[in-house]
């Protein structure tokens, strides 16, 4: 009988996350091992490999990382192509790589656009797009896309990265379309505002001891009250949607943002 502790386990499943090594990425990568996945990882780079392979090793996590760069369609087919000839099959693909480049739109090179989009939507993808035939002859698999609020909302300086992120969105809901048949689960996370170390200096309080405005900005508009944790706040939807507690869950986006695109503000 199965029990609803076992809907959540990913005992015995492989997960592979693209820019892993770090940040959002490494916090969920970490919720899986949790549950009981293997980790796999790519980063576009050497160095944030090996150092996200040091940071899973400081948690006590054994994970492969790998150096691709998701925006090369023949990057991304030599990696999956050598996993699966060494049987190293991906049950879990949670496509996390992503940049922001923010600059007013009537500023913006469209090159600088276009790298955003390339990234953020055209990466997502690709990695899709190749795992997708290995997940059809396994008999199914779950794909999880780190989209976000701005998915939903503008806001100023970020058109290439609303752009592209409510694209992956939809991305999100023609994949559910188009493959849920093969038992495939394609779902998005949406995170609003996570305390990371690269927005550190927008949380601490300013010199005379007051709170830094974007700080006080955030807290009040997140009926929460506060900036995510990614660490426990992303933990439990990401298992949700990897495990098969979320077999007949599909082309969903899930918000995670403690209410914030909910709330339009106090009145006073």
């Amino acid at each position: 009988m199965t029990t609803t502790k076992d809907l959540f386990s990913l005992e015995g499943k492989r997960a592979f996350i693209t820019g892993g090594s770090r940040g959002l990425g490494f916090a969920m990568a970490c919720a899986l091992a949790e549950a009981g996945a293997e980790i796999c990882f790519c980063a576009k780079h050497e160095n944030s490999v090996v150092t996200g392979m040091k940071a899973f090793e400081e948690r006590g996590i054994e994970a492969k990382g790998y150096v691709c760069d998701v925006t090369s369609e023949a990057m991304v087919w030599l990696l999956f192509s050598e996993l699966e000839n060494k049987s190293c099959h991906i049950d879990i693909l949670l496509n996390n790589a992503g940049i922001i480049n923010r600059v007013p739109m009537t500023e913006m090179e469209v090159a600088d656009f276009r790298s955003v989009v390339d990234t953020d939507l055209t990466g997502p993808f690709i990695v899709a797009k190749t795992i997708i035939p290995y997940m059809i002859k396994r008999g199914g698999g779950k794909i999880i896309n780190v989209c976000g609020i701005m998915s939903e909302v503008g806001r100023e300086t970020a058109a290439a990265y609303a752009s592209a992120k409510g694209g992956l969105k939809m991305l999100t809901r023609n994949i559910a379309a188009e493959y849920g048949a093969y038992n495939i689960q394609c779902n998005a996370v949406a995170p609003g505002y996570m305390a990371t170390d690269l927005n550190a200096s927008l949380r601490a309080k300013l010199p005379d001891g007051s709170p830094n405005p974007f700080d006080a900005f955030i807290c009040a508009q997140t009926p929460a009250g506060r900036w995510g944790d990614a660490a426990k706040d992303l933990a439990g939807p990401v298992v949700f949607l990897a495990s098969e507690a979320s077999s007949f869950v599909n082309g969903q986006i899930i918000y995670i943002d403690g209410g914030f695109l909910s709330y339009l503000g106090r009145s006073n």
